[in-house]
């Protein structure tokens, strides 16, 4: 999506400083504060440049420095940039994949799906240097089929089965839930069991044509189960807009780069088209 900057900096300066809390003013590193460096790294991706480039780009936008608080001789260089994205920990980025989902009309039935990002940005050298053999990266996510906003995200580089990581995630928000939809791949006795215990109506297909496994999908589609398509568009929203390949070379980098780019898809609507 395309979408002027400056008012995506705007939001996304409101919405960092409300997720970190009592935490924004805090400096990150080279004494600028951390909401600062969140924002640094949510125009980094949404403008698509490197590290090195970001300061440069930085030296011609005016209206962003002011709205960031930077003095044009003071801004931060591109190895502090670097820097923070290790020093921020992971639950700086979920929590703003959090407040920036809350943004949006929350209708308490989600779609639970999952996708794959790919990891083999990084040379070949690198590669065989980290001794990296996985290429993909598996992402679970929990979308609200009516907002389309990305609830939480689970990733994995050795790939879980999906009855092991969808139970997680939406454990992880099940006060908030009335129903989840689920292809059979999150299909099982146990799975069921656990998400029902929290009240929630599980829609979930059924393998199979016997006359039983055929009464649950009906039921299932009276219910509301084909909205789980939702999820799916949220995939292609962000990777069309973001890129289906981390940029990262660290595995915990990678991680940290996919929630960021979710929580980039929730802002995004929020701002101005160009």
């Amino acid at each position: 999506m395309e979408v002027d900057l400056l008012d995506f900096v705007e939001q996304c300066r409101r919405l960092v400083k409300q997720a970190l809390g009592k935490h924004a003013g805090e400096p990150a590193s080279g004494g600028f504060a951390r909401w600062k460096h969140v924002v640094l790294h949510c125009l980094r991706l949404e403008d698509g440049h490197s590290y090195r480039e970001t300061p440069n780009r930085l030296k011609y936008m005016a209206e962003i420095r002011d709205a960031l608080g930077l003095d044009p001789d003071d801004l931060p260089d591109y190895s502090t940039i670097y820097k923070s994205f290790d020093r921020l920990k992971m639950w700086v980025w979920r929590a703003l994949l959090r407040v920036s989902a809350q943004q949006h009309p929350q209708s308490e039935h989600a779609a639970l799906d999952s996708t794959f990002f790919d990891r083999r940005r990084a040379s070949s050298y690198f590669r065989q240097r980290a001794g990296r053999t996985i290429q993909t990266l598996k992402v679970t996510t929990l979308t609200d089929v009516e907002s389309l906003a990305v609830l939480d995200v689970h990733i994995a580089a050795r790939w879980k089965h999906d009855t092991k990581t969808g139970p997680q995630v939406v454990r992880r928000n099940a006060d908030d839930l009335q129903s989840v939809a689920a292809d059979n791949g999150f299909q099982d006795w146990h799975t069921e069991y656990e998400i029902a215990a929290h009240d929630i109506d599980y829609l979930v297909h059924y393998r199979g044509s016997s006359a039983n496994a055929a009464a649950k999908n009906a039921l299932n589609r009276a219910k509301g189960y084909s909205q789980r398509w939702m999820a799916e568009t949220s995939y292609s929203t962000t990777k069309r807009s973001l890129g289906d390949a981390v940029r990262a070379l660290g595995w915990y980098r990678q991680f940290r780069e996919i929630v960021l780019m979710f929580a980039i898809t929730n802002i995004e609507p929020l701002c101005e088209p160009l």
